[in-house]
């Protein structure tokens, strides 16, 4: 395995995690904002009134994304093992 075949595996990976894990966190960061806005229009401190909503739209959304999450996670796992057969 040369240096730059690591790099580009590291690379792929990098970017798979990212562009699998963006819609979920910038959906939780929408509905924080959301609730920071609310809170702070009413003056409600309440801490499980941010916690509990962002945790159940964040799990709304893993499930919702879940065939687009493994068909992403799939390619980039035949990628690798079409890499490690390659070197094999």
């Amino acid at each position: 395995m040369t240096e730059e075949l690591v790099i580009g595996i590291l690379t792929q990976a990098f970017y798979v995690s990212l562009i699998v894990l963006l819609p979920i966190l910038g959906i939780a960061l929408i509905v924080g904002i959301l609730i920071s806005v609310f809170q702070a229009a009413t003056s409600i401190q309440e801490m499980t009134l941010t916690f509990i909503p962002k945790l159940l739209v964040t799990a709304v959304v893993i499930v919702f994304l879940m065939p687009w999450i493994f068909e992403k996670l799939i390619t980039f796992t035949y990628r690798i093992i079409d890499i490690i057969n390659s070197i094999v």
